[in-house]
């Protein structure tokens, strides 16, 4: 590996112990004084590998310098097998296919789960495909079949958060910027939400001009439960579905299946997710598209689609509850209205929503009322300042804990009511970062 430090090479330098190097010829095997070799001990002995000398030891720096150099070593071979792993399983793909920029998102195991790694590749090659006259659409999708993005890897960031390491500030900025990028992007922009869609996936991909789901879709903003708030844009787009459908879903954390995330307004289009890859190679195989080509293939393939067509809307029978018991101004009065309702749906949504964070539902609330008349990147500067009080605060870490790490589902969240959470905790949420708000 070229300019690697350590490694031999034009001019590198010798390690104690050895003389000049002379690379090996092709085909020859280097000999012993060529190879890799420790520091002797003072009687000539060669001291094995698995008995280093202890660094501390005073003498006549003989175990000094081969520590130096045996940790040397150890660094270099770390930096190796973490770039074979990076080499060998990419966080993220990206390439031009076609017509197209395709992004994949390569995390399979941990359900394609957003890291800061993956927003720094996917963000600048995005910009590039929006400038670039040979690209004409934007395609991105999950690698593995179970997950278009489950979210952002938040156990990292709680974890570094309390290690008093500063990922936070960062990933979420990052994370927001390029929410915007996909929400203001020139070129038509296609995600494949097929399979789970939750958090930080709903935020690449909502914002974008069309949304493909599947009968595998799964689509929550759950972050009640974990004492966050539907972040990556949900103040913008959630108040603005049919009614109060979008208060519904981001207080609750309601998990939509399937074709219900279209009839929601979330997903634009629905295609049976065996002809998902048929789907694609005709978006690839479209010359010089237009938004209305694109528009076209998706259109034909949506019609197609005969899963779940005849059945209803899995909330049409319970909206008229949803509009009546939501659209109050206060948590307090969405919980009355739906004591008051009684039926056996109010009642369960009020058992839900009972296990949320408090300090969540009250700055959630707020969150989708301010939302419903702010630019997307307003809601985006507004839940910036929600995501850094989030991280000062208590219950994020304690969710995170709960729900992600010991998994005993019982966070105990401070306050642990609702009338313990003042106007004054609400607005602090709310107050402007000054120098460091986020900026477009």
């Amino acid at each position: 590996m070229p300019g690697m430090p350590g490694l031999a090479g034009p001019g590198a330098a010798s390690l104690p112990g050895q003389g000049p190097r002379r690379p090996a010829r092709r085909g020859e095997e280097p000999s012993r004084r060529h190879r890799l070799t420790y520091p002797r001990r003072g009687d000539g002995a060669r001291r094995s590998p698995a008995r280093a000398p202890d660094p501390r030891r005073k003498g006549s720096g003989a175990g000094t310098l081969w520590f130096n150099a045996f940790k040397r070593t150890n660094t270099i071979l770390h930096h190796l097998r973490m770039s074979k792993h990076t080499d060998a399983a990419e966080e993220v793909l990206l390439g031009k296919k076609g017509c197209a920029g395709v992004i994949t998102l390569n995390r399979p195991k941990f359900l394609n789960a957003l890291t800061l790694n993956m927003i720094r590749q996917i963000y600048p090659q995005l910009k590039k495909w929006e400038q670039d006259p040979e690209t004409f659409l934007i395609i991105i999708k999950g690698a593995g079949g179970k997950a278009f993005c489950a979210g952002g890897d938040i156990r990292v960031i709680s974890e570094a958060e309390k290690a008093k390491q500063k990922i936070a500030p960062v990933f979420f900025r990052e994370e927001y910027m390029l929410n915007n990028a996909v929400g203001s992007c020139q070129k038509p922009y296609v995600a494949l939400i097929h399979g789970i869609t939750m958090g930080g996936g709903v935020g690449l991909s909502v914002h974008g001009q069309f949304r493909v789901a599947t009968e595998k879709c799964l689509f929550a903003m759950p972050e009640t439960a974990i004492g966050l708030f539907p972040d990556v844009g949900g103040g913008y787009f959630l108040p603005r579905l049919q009614g109060k459908l979008g208060y519904f879903l981001a207080l609750t954390g309601f998990r939509l299946k399937g074709r219900d995330v279209y009839r929601a307004g979330i997903a634009t289009h629905f295609v049976d997710s065996e002809k998902l890859a048929m789907l694609e190679e005709d978006l690839l195989a479209l010359k010089s598209p237009s938004k209305e080509n694109i528009a076209s293939v998706l259109e034909n393939y949506h019609t197609e689609s005969k899963i779940d067509r005849d059945k209803s809307f899995i909330l049409e029978e319970h909206m008229d509850k949803i509009n009546s018991c939501f659209s109050a101004n206060t948590v307090e009065e969405i919980i009355e209205n739906l004591q008051q309702d009684g039926s056996s749906f109010a009642l369960e949504q009020l058992k839900v929503i009972n296990k949320m964070s408090p300090t969540s539902l009250k700055i959630t609330l707020r969150q989708l009322m301010e939302g419903s008349s702010k630019t997307l990147q307003e809601v985006l500067t507004m839940e910036y300042r929600l995501s850094q009080a989030c991280m000062r605060g208590h219950d994020f870490h304690e969710g995170v804990r709960a729900v992600l790490i010991d998994k005993d589902q019982s966070p105990k969240w401070k306050p642990a009511d609702l009338k313990e959470v003042t106007e004054e905790d609400l607005n602090n949420h709310f107050k402007s970062l000054g120098s460091s708000d986020l900026k477009f």
